[in-house]
């Protein structure tokens, strides 16, 4: 997709989020900002990223690669905050995913008037950031929404296999908190945990 940049522009910052969907484990959002005169040199700073490619779709060995080229690249900064599924259960999930999206904008700290914000899906950022636009499948389209996806899924991926650890019987390491079939034999077996989203399984009466 090609950008065309506003000239009083002089940041970009793209936010997707993961783990939206799965009944137990955080939702993650995650920030990638570079300086609008950086953009053009994204795809050509990060050789392992491909414009276009799901990050959902990658394999994990991918991601992680590309995750530690935008951990090393000078071109990226990159903020991500979770929120465990005990807050997901008192605020709901698109209040948790707005308030850890703010968190990563208030730690880019950009200027909100000067900064254009690309989110995915229906994200949307605080109104103080008076140029975003929300695009269906960012992710796959733009290069900074398509990075920021990455280090989300990254970010959750890990810290679910670490919950894999904490809680094992579940499977956490492998269907990362989703609606599995193994996984709900195992709920139906053991119960519910501390990280599941106890209102995603209101239906099993827990």
């Amino acid at each position: 997709m090609e950008l065309v940049l506003p000239n009083d522009c002089d940041w970009v910052i793209g936010i997707d989020e993961a783990g939206r969907g799965p009944i137990a484990g955080p939702v993650t959002v995650a920030a990638a900002m570079c300086r609008a005169s950086d953009y053009p040199k994204l795809t050509n700073g990060l050789p392992s990223f491909v414009v276009g490619k799901d990050s959902k779709k990658l394999t994990s060995k991918a991601r992680a690669k590309i995750f530690g080229e935008i951990s090393d690249s000078a071109l990226v900064q990159t903020a991500v905050f979770s929120v465990s599924g005990q807050q997901i259960d008192k605020e709901g999930i698109v209040p948790s995913i707005n308030s850890a999206l703010y968190r990563c904008l208030k730690v880019l700290a950009s200027d909100p008037t000067k900064t254009l914000v690309l989110l995915d899906g229906g994200l949307k950022a605080p109104a103080e950031f008076v140029v975003q636009r929300t695009i269906i499948k960012g992710d796959e389209r733009v290069p900074l929404i398509g990075l920021a996806s990455i280090v989300a899924k990254v970010t959750r991926d890990r810290e679910m296999e670490m919950l894999g650890e904490a809680h094992p019987g579940y499977g956490f390491e492998q269907h990362k908190g989703y609606g599995t079939k193994g996984h709900y034999e195992a709920l139906e077996k053991q119960g519910p945990t501390v990280i599941h989203r106890l209102s995603f399984l209101r239906g099993l009466g827990y």
